[in-house]
């Protein structure tokens, strides 16, 4: 057997080279039943995975490779960044969870095992407890922080519905990180480490060779304050992005804040367009039924969804019972929950039903006015709602909606109590909407998919699990945290939407299972094998990772397979180049046929087509 089967790099700056006999890259030219995405289907097919069950895969060689290469671009930009790498337990002690609830909040998406003795654990899907309870144990004094800590390991999460393959399954691989500080400003604090977390991740993308744009997000379910998503820009991503093309500013859709949108006439201020009418409408409590019912266009009906404060800000009566808060849009509009607790200055959650209509609400058909004579409601009235003209909105009781709603007429003066009554930003933004950042800008959209996720955490944790450290003055305070994750699998699915054809996947250099592969249109042949051991062996001296197709396979297939799979560089060693002391040179973007190329010349000229 040839050393060429089994040549490793040992030593820095040297690629390797493997043959395709002595691999397993089982290419084919149908793709699963249940693939839809891009990078599902071209992923199967090219051999890099394999389903094992619903939402679990197999990482075979050509996946493995890519994963190991984001793995190290990911594992050099945190060294530098001033992170220290280590391998958390991925099942964790069920008891974990006490304090900080989490369990709770995950809900059906924690996996969870039972042992023999009964004790419960959960497969991480994030490792913000352990982490917590392991610095809880080993830091003693505000001295040995900062402390950034990183791992790359598999996490889970039991989705309900698995689908796209690698961008939303159960089992993946991720990078996660968290950061120690005493201070949030200042050297050592955690701001000085979350910019620093920026600019590797913005490191890292880039170098993956991707197209990316960071977004301001919501921090979810792991809490915190600010919070950035970086988005690879694909046209299916499944999130939506807005950008303003004048300062780039950019954000998720439950983030993006919508620039000013003055109310013609001033808010609430309209005059009726007609008496108060009460429509019968049954089992309608949907706007788009209900519109069509009543000949309403959504864009002229007012939709009312009820909230729960669950901390009312400053206790503001929160003692005495729920405070519920309403956020009011247009028909055609979302509410953002998030928008809801900012503009409220509360925690909030969609009220339970039963609840609600029990403190006399009549959800589905709820109106501004049920505000009337209660103190125990704040009503937030997104810009687009607040305005004159006609409106049709829900009546306030089951099955009947009403025309001609008037704000000043039906609500009357509460609406000037701003203790009560609120205009704010309550609703998702749409392309279109004015920018937040500069005046006279609308904001545009494109699709992305998240692939990192950074996060200023504060106390969250600390507070929950008693990480409590002595500072500079004696005195106990809380350690104050950051988070900050990399999907790596995610990364090497999210290249795949955004870099294919109708033949297969275009990798990025960086990233790529190989940089050059080398075809043999007649294996059997020994000069044509002595070539391209040769050609193989000056390529991998110059830092190149090399695949030789050695197949007894007709070529048409061989060239197939070979854009299916997506290597930067394809040369071809046949009779005719070869008899010219040359080869075909093809990069796998160029949509041309390829050039013949002298053998001297190739490594030169693959080396530059890798670093361009």
């Amino acid at each position: 057997m040839s050393n060429l089967q089994t040549q490793r790099a040992e030593r820095p700056g040297r690629g390797v080279i493997h043959r395709w006999r002595s691999t397993l890259i089982p290419t084919t030219r149908e793709a699963p039943s249940d693939a839809e995405s891009p990078s599902h289907v071209l992923l199967s097919r090219a051999g890099f995975i394999r389903k094992l069950g619903s939402g679990i895969y197999d990482y075979l060689p050509l996946a493995w490779r890519t994963l190991r290469k984001v793995s190290q671009i990911v594992r050099e930009e945190m060294d530098a960044a001033g992170a220290s790498e280590l391998l958390l337990p991925a099942m964790l002690p069920i008891e974990l969870y006490r304090d900080t609830k989490r369990d709770v909040d995950y809900g059906d998406l924690l996996f969870k095992v039972t042992d023999r003795k009964g004790a419960v654990a959960a497969l991480g899907p994030t490792h913000e407890e352990p982490i917590t309870e392991l610095v809880k144990g080993s830091i003693q004094s505000y001295k040995q922080l900062p402390l950034n800590l990183y791992q790359i390991q598999t996490k889970f999460r039991d989705e309900a519905r698995p689908r796209s393959g690698l961008l939303r399954c159960r089992e993946f691989i991720m990078k996660d990180a968290y950061s120690f500080h005493m201070h949030v400003e200042g050297a050592g604090g955690l701001n000085e480490a979350y910019d620093a977390m920026y600019r590797a991740y913005t490191n890292v993308f880039r170098r993956c060779g991707l197209d990316f744009t960071v977004v301001e997000a919501e921090s979810g379910p792991i809490g915190g304050s600010a919070s950035h998503e970086f988005m690879v820009n694909a046209p299916s991503g499944e999130d939506t992005i807005l950008k303003c093309p004048a300062s780039g500013y950019a954000a998720n859709v439950e983030k993006c804040e919508i620039g000013e949108r003055p109310v013609e006439g001033g808010a609430f201020n309209g005059a009726p367009t007609g008496d108060l009418t009460e429509v019968h409408t049954p089992n309608m409590p949907g706007i788009d039924e209900v519109g069509g019912f009543m000949k309403v266009k959504p864009d002229r009906m007012l939709k009312t969804i009820v909230f729960r404060a669950v901390e009312p800000a400053g206790g503001g009566g929160g003692s005495g019972g729920p405070r519920w808060v309403l956020a009011v849009v247009r028909g055609d509009h979302d509410v953002n929950e998030g928008k809801v607790k900012a503009a409220s200055g509360w925690k909030v959650e969609l009220a339970p039903e039963k609840d609600a209509r029990a403190a006399g609400f009549a959800i589905g058909y709820v109106s501004p006015k049920v505000i009337v004579g209660r103190t125990d409601i704040l009503l937030l009235v997104d810009p687009d709602a607040a305005g004159g003209g006609f409106w049709a909105s829900g009546a306030d009781k089951a099955d009947h909606h009403v025309k001609h709603f008037n704000w000043r007429r039906e609500v009357g003066a509460i609406l000037d109590d701003s203790r009560y009554v609120k205009l704010a930003d309550v609703r998702n933004a749409l392309e279109g909407d004015p920018s937040p950042r500069a005046p006279g800008s609308r904001l545009v959209t494109g699709r992305g998919i998240e692939v990192g996720h950074i996060f200023k955490l504060g106390t969250k944790y600390s507070d929950a699990m008693g990480l409590a450290i002595l500072d500079d003055k004696q005195q106990k305070r809380s350690v104050i945290m950051g988070c900050y994750g990399i999907g790596v699998s995610r990364t090497m699915a999210a290249s795949v939407e955004q870099n294919h054809d109708e033949n297969g996947i275009i990798w990025p250099a960086a990233i790529a299972p190989y940089h050059v592969l080398v075809t043999l249109l007649k294996p059997e042949e020994t000069a044509h094998m002595q070539a391209a051991e040769k050609l193989a062996a000056d390529l991998a001296a110059g830092g190149l990772d090399v695949l030789i197709d050695d197949r007894d396979e007709r070529p048409g297939v061989k060239f197939k397979d070979a854009d299916l799979i997506g290597i930067p560089v394809r040369l071809t060693i046949g009779d005719k180049a070869l008899a010219e002391g040359g080869v075909e040179f093809k990069a796998r973007r160029d949509t041309g046929k390829g050039e013949v190329v002298k053998l001297a010349d190739a490594p030169a000229k693959c080396a530059a087509a890798v670093a361009a």
